[in-house]
């Protein structure tokens, strides 16, 4: 990765950019870091603006081409495109210069490029980096000794740096100091709604979830994140089980879960909102199966907003904003 970064800042390797502004979201880690919910909601910010965004996501195993790709796309942007419902254009790819192409045809201005941070080929205007503040480097290795995609030093290149799961981390703070003096953000996730699955439209209450014994399951890149939110949410939790990221389940694992929830006298099942778009198309289960919506509450989002500004005002002369 060093070297990869040295051709692409010495000019050795040409960096492509896209008519428009670029704003890149990603990650030293591999695992679940809030990449997600960071990309829906500044999705939905520059949406509210009168912007017109569009994600550019490579998908799961490069799953897709064209924001027509097939229905077999990753999880994570099928939540995008559910929860944005028509506010933002998708490329899904592997040749996210190509789709930011066609995307700027279709009036496209504000570019979102999912996990972008390794990314060096597309020129960007503003880098975010987002840090797990219960596991922000990985454990230290490169991998596959850790989970850390480059050095700790590749920071250096952030233009913002986010802290998720925390509003105050100053351990984390210290170190990131060390190799860059970008603006440093907390952003922490908000329970919005519990919605039965598979309408997604029936919310449980809060005083009926009160009373509630629920089995977990998930199959995300950081299930400790999820069991932990669940207990700061206040829900009761009898009984867990995790999954590989992006598992895909099947009826027989679905019936499984049901009757490991009810072994353990749980009233019912919940998961993430992203294991919706992985669960069986037909799901017969005695206990009911909810999900956890989740938004995402950063600090200080003016200033946040000012640093993004800032960012793309050095690399254009005069900022979209």
């Amino acid at each position: 990765m060093r070297l990869r970064t040295t051709f692409y800042e010495s000019g050795l390797l040409r960096r492509r950019r896209l008519q428009g502004t670029v704003v890149s979201i990603g990650n030293l880690t591999v695992g679940g870091t809030g990449k997600t919910p960071m990309v829906l909601w500044v999705a939905e910010r520059l949406a509210a603006e009168g912007h017109s965004p569009a994600i550019l996501t490579r998908g799961y195993h490069g799953l897709g081409d064209s924001d027509a790709s097939s229905q077999a796309t990753a999880d994570e942007v099928a939540l995008l495109r559910q929860r944005l419902n028509g506010r933002a254009q998708f490329g899904v790819g592997k040749n996210r210069y190509k789709n930011g192409l066609a995307l700027a045809k279709n009036g496209a201005e504000w570019f979102i490029l999912d996990d972008g941070f390794q990314h060096l080929a597309l020129q960007r205007d503003a880098d975010i980096v987002l840090l797990d503040a219960t596991d922000p480097f990985g454990g230290g290795g490169i991998l596959p000794a850790g989970r850390l995609r480059e050095p700790r030093s590749g920071l250096a290149r952030a233009d913002i740096v986010v802290i998720t799961r925390a509003n105050h981390a100053p351990a984390v703070e210290a170190v990131v100091r060390r190799f860059t003096n970008a603006p440093v953000f907390y952003a922490q996730a908000r329970l919005e709604a519990v919605l039965r699955v598979p309408s997604m439209t029936e919310a449980l209450p809060e005083s009926e979830r009160r009373g509630y014994s629920f089995f977990a399951f998930c199959g995300i890149g950081n299930p400790a994140a999820f069991f932990d939110d669940l207990r700061n949410w206040g829900f009761s939790v009898a009984g867990r089980r995790s999954f590989a990221d992006h598992h895909r389940y099947s009826g027989a694992e679905i019936r499984d879960l049901d009757d490991a929830a009810a072994a353990v006298g749980a009233h019912a099942l919940i998961c993430t909102e992203k294991d919706v778009f992985n669960l069986p198309s037909s799901i017969a289960t005695a206990l009911p199966i909810y999900a956890c919506r989740i938004r995402l509450a950063v600090s200080d989002e003016d200033a946040f907003w000012t640093a993004v500004r800032a960012a793309v005002g050095r690399t254009q002369p005069v900022t979209r904003a």
